[in-house]
């Protein structure tokens, strides 16, 4: 048997491992989830020591369907901004992760802010103060974990986003690295130089000795020591934040080429080639991607609430059993009724950067009936992303005609129709959606030669089905009028 790539895809609720061969065929696949940890209003946490149990757990799966082949490389792409503390020597995380979607530290983003310091983060990181990102979750375990911050300084202590710890763990603590596109997402990394700032470090209160090495996206950062169920020697050879893994799985390679991943949130990414491009418009500048001395940038539109809000719908309304039922459900009547739905369930990402908002079901009357709040839910997952792409066209001064899909929510035609309908731009879906966990798998074989060069990648990379827009102009405009007025007051 040929040997195959390995992909963990760490993701917030659960930890996914792909087999694939060198024809991108999936061979094995399986997840595994882990407790959500909700410590009081607003907090989301996660135990390390379970995503790292789900991670294996997942890996043995795989590995027991497939037969246990030989794994050529393995790659890496996980939940971003997640914030791990570890002791170097025992590897114990000196308290739970905090999550990206966590709010505990809006306090202190706000009295940065008052300060008049975002310009500065804005212009060295591509990122505004945002609870979201990884800096202010660090400053905030040095501040209340007891002893976190004397053992810091002593150099006793590890800060990792999810990629760091599992190269940390998988190869026996041999290792301390991140790639550049997680760095990108942690307040701390200056854009121009990818390195750490020692400015920002000193604002924030973060001693440099915490911090992992930056590496590329593609490159062989260790080899994997012997731990049941993951077999020694293998090396880890790719490493990207998720939605800049889902970025390269769906070969967006040519500057203006966009994709938009829909998973627990929503994430709407351009590639803006080898300069960094400064959103004038509640975007994100962040890394895609570092292969060899090649930096590739991109713009990035983030929602929180994608399939969360289904979620919300499954286990809070118990409106649906699982998931799917939503499009059923949805198929129920015509339309909405004129419902809107703001998924603000944590805050409004870009380009509104509300961490205060909350979600909103606006225009309810008394023939509102399950099948209007569940076709609402969908309608709002897409007019979110509406709001991302027209800053994005306002900040590159043109328009984007195609956007590649992926993500589980991408699965769902009626979402899909009505995403193509609001933007007015043809929907490319690929075959594969879970175009995370194949990014992280196409930049780790390039890094040991499975493949050549990522021109050999588009070979291997085949569409499922194009939605069209097909809504009058006037119906759009209802939608989008409707929609402001929610927004406004979420």
């Amino acid at each position: 048997m040929d040997a195959l790539i390995m992909a963990i895809d760490q993701g917030t609720t659960g930890s996914t491992v792909l087999l694939l061969n060198r024809n991108l065929e999936v061979v094995a696949r399986a997840t595994h989830e882990f407790p959500q940890i909700f410590p009081q209003p607003g907090w989301v946490s996660h135990d390390p020591e379970e995503i790292w149990r789900s991670v294996k757990r997942s890996v043995a799966t795989a590995l027991e369907a497939a037969g246990h082949p030989p794994i050529a490389a393995l790659g890496i792409t996980n939940q971003r901004e997640t914030t791990v503390m570890w002791d170097r020597r025992t590897g114990t995380p000196l308290s739970h992760a905090i999550v990206w979607q966590c709010k505990r530290t809006d306090p202190l983003c706000q009295r940065l802010k008052a300060e008049g310091l975002e310009p500065l983060f804005r212009r060295k990181t591509g990122l505004v103060l945002d609870p979201y990102f990884s800096g202010t979750k660090i400053r905030w375990i040095l501040d209340h974990v007891p002893g976190a911050r004397a053992r810091a300084e002593a150099g006793e202590v590890a800060f990792g986003t999810i990629d760091s710890y599992l190269v940390w763990r998988l190869t026996g603590g041999a290792v301390h690295v991140t790639d550049v596109s997680n760095a990108s997402r942690t307040l701390l990394m200056n854009l121009e130089t990818l390195d750490w700032d020692d400015e920002l470090l000193g604002i924030l209160g973060i001693p440099r000795a915490v911090l992992p090495e930056i590496r590329g996206s593609s490159e062989v950062y260790g080899h994997t020591v012997e731990g049941h169920p993951i077999p020694a020697g293998i090396p880890v050879a790719g490493m990207a934040g998720d939605q800049q893994a889902a970025l390269f799985g769906q070969l967006c390679f040519e500057p203006g080429s966009a994709k938009c991943t829909y998973g627990t949130g929503a994430f709407l990414l351009m590639n803006t080639g080898s300069k960094p491009v400064a959103s004038r418009h509640g975007l994100l500048t962040t890394v895609g991607w570092r292969i060899g001395g090649e930096v590739t940038y991109a713009l990035e539109g983030s929602a929180f609430i994608a399939g969360a809000a289904v979620q919300w719908l499954r286990d809070g309304l118990k409106m649906i059993r699982t998931a799917s039922e939503i499009e059923e459900l949805a198929r129920q009547v015509e339309d909405s009724g004129g419902l809107v739905f703001v998924p603000a369930l944590a805050g409004l990402g870009a380009p509104h950067w509300r961490p205060s908002a909350r979600g909103l079901l606006h225009g309810i009357d008394r023939g509102t009936t399950a099948g209007h709040i569940a076709r609402a839910v969908l309608e709002g997952v897409a007019l979110q992303n509406n709001d991302l792409l027209e800053a994005m066209q306002k900040d590159l001064e043109q328009p984007l005609t195609r956007l590649k899909v992926d993500g589980g929510m991408a699965a769902n035609l009626l979402l899909m129709q009505f995403q193509a309908d609001i933007l007015g731009v043809e929907i490319v879906r690929p075959k594969m959606l879970e175009t995370t966990a194949l990014g992280a798998a196409l930049l780790a074989g390039l890094a040991v030669g499975v493949w050549p060069d990522q021109d050999a990648l588009a070979a291997a990379w085949t569409r499922d089905r194009v939605f069209t827009p097909n809504m009058t102009a006037e119906r759009v405009k209802g939608h989008l009028e409707r929609w402001r007025e929610a927004v406004a007051k979420a």
